[in-house]
């Protein structure tokens, strides 16, 4: 049936890193005090780059959760340890290997996968088997609108990704005397689940501000090039630009707006920080806005790991590279497991459900409140502009550490 040998990665105390086991099953690999989280990862396919930052999310936030001592539930401590298999960035993989983790492996509690739409092939599952599961980055609005109980959210959802950029940019129009609904809009997404709702979020935000859009495009399947796309933003010269593709889509349009030199007022994309733009494309990068989950540098704080920047601190110094927020919100779905444990005082699947869906809670990565549907209502999103070769904060005004650069030159 698998066609592939199938393997897992264990994280625990005693192991950091990746250590590849045989398939056993799970009760074999599991002491009386551990308690076992299972995942299905991108670590190979489109999405393994992000995948990779998921993995690290959880694997630091177990890491230091077991060197705190692990999770208290009653007058027992357990440590955490993760069953992981590659999802190989295929939906239908992805559902296949949540049920080998439930009905093989006997794992009772799952950390989402990373993208919408694997969160969508798996959520179903999850919910059939009464198995809770929590993700950090399957943001898609369409996710909660299913009446799934067993499923929660640490991120803000997807039609909030996009949406300050036009805010920011109807701020700064009428700065300079002129009307919002004079502008005008272009677009290019990719056809998955979470960037269809971060499209609509923009076209809802466009027609609250009388804004015009005059390209819509969707980004190619293999998101290798988007020549024609650019092509009609240079001869039409809409006010914005805006893209939604992923780590591979943040690439492509930066480097290929470079290229053509294509420079509309505003540029703003998704998964710039897990692109590393500005790290790879310093040049081309300049003055791009990036829609984000967290950044370093804000000031929130919680058990565990402290401040967001001291998160980061220890983030860097494991995997060698600033944590972009996919690994931020990975680490916060530990962090909302260990909180349920001992809150529930049970391992009991029914009421660890329900003690995840009382959470509310302030982290290093925001405060976590989920809503009767499973998302979190607590954390905003945050915009951010590369300047001078640096990520630094723009809006909400509350949370920004520098002015934007508007318009770009």
């Amino acid at each position: 049936m698998y066609k592939k040998p199938i393997k897992f990665l264990l994280m625990g105390l005693s192991i950091f890193g990746a250590a590849t086991l045989s398939a056993l099953p799970a009760l074999s690999l599991a002491a009386d005090n551990t308690i076992v989280l299972g995942a299905a990862v991108s670590l190979t396919g489109k999405y393994s780059t992000n995948g990779k930052h998921t993995k690290n999310g959880y694997d630091l936030a177990i890491k230091r959760v077991n060197e705190l001592g692990g999770v208290k539930v009653g007058a027992k401590r357990y440590k955490l340890k993760v069953i992981y298999y590659d999802d190989e960035s295929t939906p239908a993989r992805g559902a296949q290997l949540a049920e080998r983790l439930i009905s093989q492996d006997h794992v009772k509690f799952l950390l989402g996968p990373y993208s919408s739409g694997l969160t969508k092939a798996i959520a179903p599952i999850t919910e059939k088997y009464h198995i809770p599961m929590v993700e950090g980055n399957g943001a898609s609005v369409s996710l909660f609108n299913k009446g799934y109980r067993y499923l929660f959210a640490t991120l803000s959802t997807t039609e909030y990704y996009l949406k300050s950029a036009l805010e920011l940019l109807a701020e700064e129009t009428k700065k300079q005397g002129k009307d919002p609904s004079s502008l005008r809009i272009a677009m290019a997404f990719e056809n998955d689940p979470f960037s269809r709702d971060i499209r609509q979020g923009v076209l809802d935000e466009a027609k609250k501000y009388g804004m015009k859009v005059v390209v819509d495009d969707k980004l190619p399947p293999d998101l290798s090039d988007m020549t024609a796309t650019l092509t009609k933003v240079r001869a039409l010269k809409p006010d914005a630009l805006l893209v939604s593709g992923h780590a591979k889509g943040a690439a492509l349009v930066t480097r290929q707006a470079h290229e053509m030199h294509v420079r509309p007022a505003m540029i703003a994309t998704t998964h710039c920080d897990s692109a590393r733009i500005a790290q790879n494309q310093p040049q081309a990068a300049e003055g791009i806005l990036c829609a984000s989950q967290w950044d370093a540098s804000l000031n929130y704080k919680g058990p565990w790991f402290g401040t967001a920047s001291q998160y980061a601190q220890r983030f860097k110094k494991a995997y060698g590279y600033a944590p972009p927020y996919q690994g931020a919100e990975s680490s916060a779905a530990v962090l909302v497991f260990v909180s349920a444990f001992q809150r529930a005082n049970s391992l009991d699947p029914t009421k660890v459900r329900d003690a995840i869906s009382a959470t509310d809670m302030q982290t290093f990565y925001g405060n976590i409140k989920f809503d009767s549907t499973g998302k979190n209502i607590a954390k905003p999103m945050v915009l951010y502009q590369i300047q001078d070769g640096k990520y630094k904060v723009v809006a909400p005004t509350k949370w920004a550490n520098a002015k934007v650069v508007y318009p770009l030159k």
